[in-house]
């Protein structure tokens, strides 16, 4: 499979798509929300612009929550080096040339360019992110007119006969970077490129800008997007404060419930600036205070931490133990191998996809020397495929084996500051309350 035929169905691409896309779905993340399948029509040709915040796993989210072997755009950098270039093209992806790139490589966009046709033609589905580069903020930016001109071009190379749709994505992780997060990916409504058409044919320029300007605005709509560059640390921590307790909720995820209280927020800062700078203000005391008391939100939020369910807790921390450690063998060689190479990264958006990719590498080569050392330790064969199946349940068990204890042994700390009387800790549950009140007397849109 290279750049020539990479529209063409693989046999091989479609394996490691099935393999890679369970590790990532039901190992990596504990839970993924897609919203909005019924939007993407298979028959139909097909742009899918996703947000783009964390790196490669941006990528990953649409091509694992979309059937298929659609094909993505990246930048030409990543592709000078021949063997490199050749798995890209393996796994779909085809490389963009910018100024950057050097003026004389220009040219080669035209080739691209046919290719996406073929694509196109094909119904594979291209995936281009408008964004152009990833930023690590829950926010929107000016989205690129690439995307545009693909979808132009593309049409009007075939006589306007495609009749492109693009479908904007807005994906979101409840945490960027960490192992066992949920990821929410939802699929927006098509917009119409042929709705501008008669414009395209008067003014190119006015089209692009139009198109950008309507799939800036369909993305923001379906996506968490803080607007304030000021307030941004303290409405974004309170989204955790807030609806932390909501990650895992399907009917109405907490995706939604983030947006509502940020156009809650956008409302409360024109008719009322001195309660939403306290909100603001409060948002931040918290997570500063919380931090160093080393309790969470969730402690936060119960009243109450009773003595006989945190000693039941320890109890079962105890009896689980042996299944604890037999997890470690998961966690140690699939989490904390790979963190030797994340210490050595700046970008923190690129550790997610470290921690993915890595992992993922590893799961390859261990797996299989785990199934044979298994069948060589235990008889009969069943017994010993048995136990090689329980190294992944084990290692998630081990993992939040240690969620669990952090959590118990935090209720145990937080009774301490009761019973102690603990200034800091009454301050902080003082402010906690008043934020509470003052979010839940948050003004609705039509009131």
């Amino acid at each position: 499979m290279g750049r020539d035929n990479i529209e063409k169905y693989s046999a091989r691409y479609a394996m490691l798509k099935q393999s890679a896309g369970f590790w990532h779905n039901k190992i990596f993340y504990r839970k993924i929300i897609v919203l909005g399948r019924e939007n993407i029509d298979p028959d139909h040709h097909l742009i899918f612009a996703p947000n783009h915040q964390n790196a490669l796993m941006d990528a990953l989210a649409v091509l694992f929550t979309h059937k298929g072997q659609p094909v993505f755009l990246a930048r030409a950098d990543i592709f000078k080096k021949k063997i490199i270039a050749s798995i890209l093209y393996f796994l779909k992806i085809l490389p963009v040339y910018r100024l950057r790139d050097g003026f004389s490589s220009l040219k080669d966009n035209d080739q691209i360019f046919l290719k996406t046709i073929d694509i196109l033609r094909n119904k594979n589905g291209l995936i281009i992110l408008p964004e152009g580069d990833h930023a690590g903020f829950r926010r929107l930016r000016q989205l690129k007119k690439g995307i545009c001109r693909v979808a132009f071009h593309a049409d009007e190379a075939t006589g306007f006969t495609l009749r492109i749709k693009i479908i904007p994505v807005g994906i979101e992780f409840s945490n960027y970077s960490r192992f066992r997060q949920v990821l929410t990916v939802v699929y927006g409504k098509p917009v119409e490129v042929s709705d501008y058409y008669r414009l395209y044919k008067e003014s190119p320029e006015k089209a692009l800008n139009g198109l950008r300007d309507t799939l800036s605005t369909e993305m923001k709509n379906i996506m968490v997007h803080i607007e304030s560059q000021e307030d941004y640390e303290a409405i974004d921590e309170l989204r955790s404060i807030v609806n932390g307790k909501y990650s895992d909720d399907i009917k109405l995820p907490k995706l939604f419930r983030d947006r509502l209280l940020i156009d809650k927020l956008n409302r409360l800062k024109q008719i009322k600036p001195a309660v939403y700078h306290r909100i603001c203000s409060l948002s931040l005391m918290i997570k500063k205070r919380a931090r160093d008391l080393k309790t969470s939100y969730r402690l936060l939020e119960k009243k109450k931490h009773p003595l006989g369910w945190l000693l039941t807790g320890l109890a079962g921390i105890f009896i689980t133990l042996p299944l604890y450690l037999f997890g470690t063998i998961f966690t140690l060689t699939f989490l904390t191998l790979p963190e030797v190479q994340i210490r050595k990264t700046k970008d923190l958006q690129f550790h997610s996809s470290i921690r993915y990719g890595l992992s993922l590498v590893l799961a390859f080569i261990f797996m299989p020397l785990y199934l044979i050392i298994s069948l060589v330790v235990f008889k009969p064969w069943w017994l010993a495929t048995a136990v090689f199946l329980t190294i992944p349940a084990a290692g998630i068990f081990a993992w939040n084996y240690n969620i669990l204890f952090r959590r118990i042994i935090g209720g145990f700390r937080v009774r301490k500051y009761i019973r102690g009387k603990n200034e800091k800790w009454s301050v902080l549950i003082s402010n906690y309350n008043e934020l509470t009140h003052l979010i839940n007397n948050l003004p609705d849109e039509d009131k």
